[in-house]
């Protein structure tokens, strides 16, 4: 009897371990599945905010003046005109809003990664250079617009400003929501109030190859348009701004984009676009919402790994010539090649893959 007691009292101890082991099994499945939710929906908001919130906010607020509450309204568009060059003389940033949890989710759907090679003196102002733009230059906006991963950490007392469309900033709300994380536009009045106005250890993020490098880009190809972009290279010597390429390894791959060929009717109608209103409108689709092997309008979950390279020393000269500007823009595609050819095999690409230089 006492044998059976003793039998009884192990199996059910080993009954006991195996109900627990298969709840602590079914609580990480549970746990995991809500994270990769909670990643989906901080991508998919911010998605929506690229693609519609600027015309939604307006078309709100226009509502709403239509409306009992039209009080709200008229205190916000009052409060829009007083508040209208804001943008241009450094914005508004949010602590509290870089350092949302929903920023982190949103890193952990592809991954994305910051790399840092090199240290960057606070003594001194820079402006990036983002290469490639991709469709939402997704990269550009989660290393740098959030603290997701790390860049404050990674830069202490460098304060970085993404450039973004000056239009984006003329939108009702969005424009603030844009401000809070850092984003600035991509003018000059903005540019020079921070390289002059606002002391040092400030870092503009340009995406040199802006709306014409979106309309090549598709998974499997590395190319930045950059050959005739040099303004940027103006801007530095006029400020004594150090230049920094960044490359995102994988900005590509995270949608797929219909390329129009050169003189077909799509691109003419892209290039219009682009030409007066600024952007240039894509056919791209990503993954479904429900599930990945369907079309919609989420990025894949592709690794994202954004390599900050070495500063490239920039003097101050006022009216730079033609010569200064080629001179050092020189420096700065050989610097963006040795920096993809560099890192490029650590990041999955073969020896033999060429930026291609446009």
């Amino acid at each position: 009897c006492k044998c059976n007691c003793i039998s009884f009292i192990f199996i059910s101890l080993g009954t006991g371990s195996n109900i627990l082991s298969a709840l602590q099994d079914l609580f990480w499945l549970l746990k995991s599945k809500a994270e990769k939710q909670l990643q989906i929906i901080s991508v998919l908001q911010w998605v929506l905010t690229f693609l519609i919130m600027g015309i939604a906010c307006t078309l709100i607020l226009m509502y709403i003046l239509c409306t009992d509450c039209w009080a709200i309204a008229a205190l916000y568009l009052a409060w829009l005109v007083f508040d209208w060059n804001t943008p241009k003389k450094g914005g508004r940033r949010s602590q509290w809003v870089r350092n949302w949890a929903i920023w982190r989710y949103f890193r952990d759907y592809f991954p994305i990664r910051l790399v840092k090679t090199h240290n960057l003196l606070t003594t001194r102002n820079y402006i990036f250079g983002y290469h490639p733009h991709g469709i939402m230059g997704l990269g550009a906006f989660c290393n740098f617009s959030t603290e997701a991963t790390g860049v404050s950490q990674k830069f202490p007392g460098i304060r970085p400003y993404l450039a973004t469309l000056a239009g984006n900033f003329r939108m009702p709300i969005l424009r603030d929501y844009l401000m809070s994380g850092g984003i600035c536009p991509v003018n000059r009045d903005s540019i020079d109030y921070i390289l002059s106005k606002n002391g040092n250890g400030n870092a503009i993020i340009i995406v040199v190859g802006g709306a014409a490098e979106s309309l090549n880009c598709t998974p499997g190809k590395n190319s930045v348009t950059l050959k005739n972009r040099k303004g940027f290279v103006k801007l530095a010597l006029r400020h004594g701004a150090d230049l920094v390429p960044v490359y995102s390894f994988g900005e590509n791959e995270v949608y797929k984009q219909v390329i129009f060929e050169e003189g077909s009717w799509g691109r003419w109608v892209q290039k219009k676009f682009q030409k007066h209103i600024g952007f240039a409108p894509c056919i791209f689709h990503g993954r479904g919402l429900f599930s990945s092997t369907t079309w919609g309008l989420l990025p894949y979950s592709k690794p994202i790994t954004t390599v900050v390279g070495e500063p490239i020393t920039i003097p101050k000269i006022d009216n730079p010539s033609q010569k200064d500007v080629d001179f050092y823009h020189r420096i700065y595609v050989d610097s963006l090649i040795r920096l993809f050819d560099k890192y490029k095999s650590k990041f999955g690409l073969p020896e033999t893959e060429v930026l291609e230089v446009n």
